[in-house]
């Protein structure tokens, strides 16, 4: 949400004179949350000047489901802009857990971590005849090279992020 300067200090105000509580207040003056009015409050009370905000957070309504190479895409714009995950969010629509939990994923496991591992294949079912268990083996060394093909990338990507040179 956007609040002016003015919407700030009355929120702030209203609240120090004793008008209501957090909670009343918030729902007087539509703040989004007790925490937003909280920091304002605190910012307001160390002598800091309360700025109009110029953007506020945008919370999720539902999640969607992303593929692998979305994922790698998602995250190294993540990290490409500063972990700037708002950014992310209003780009590509995924929740703020979502996109952190992948940045994690891809800097403990690299892009293996990416891999959604929730599906089970063909490989479960023990009645394969041994030319599909061959077939499924090429698919999965095909899947495993692409894989490894996307990771080289993003490492490269990253190294050049490191060295401060984007392409």
């Amino acid at each position: 949400m956007i609040y002016s300067t003015l919407a700030k200090e009355q929120g702030v105000q209203g609240y120090l004179d004793g008008k209501g509580s957090l909670r009343d207040i918030c729902k007087w003056y539509d703040i989004s949350s007790r925490s937003v009015l909280q920091k304002w409050i605190k910012r307001y009370t160390s002598g800091e000047d309360l700025k109009a905000t110029s953007r506020g957070y945008s919370r999720m309504k539902q999640g969607r489901q992303a593929t692998f190479e979305e994922r790698v895409e998602i995250v190294n714009y993540t990290i490409a802009h500063g972990k700037d995950y708002q950014a992310a969010i209003e780009k590509f629509g995924v929740s703020y857990q979502q996109i952190y939990s992948w940045v994690r994923k891809l800097e403990k496991n690299g892009s293996q971590g990416l891999v959604d591992r929730r599906v089970k294949g063909l490989e479960s079912r023990p009645d394969l005849t041994e030319i599909e268990q061959l077939k499924l083996k090429i698919k999965q060394l095909e899947e495993r090279n692409r894989l490894l093909e996307i990771e080289v990338s993003l490492l490269k990507k990253l190294e050049d992020i490191k060295r401060g040179n984007r392409r």
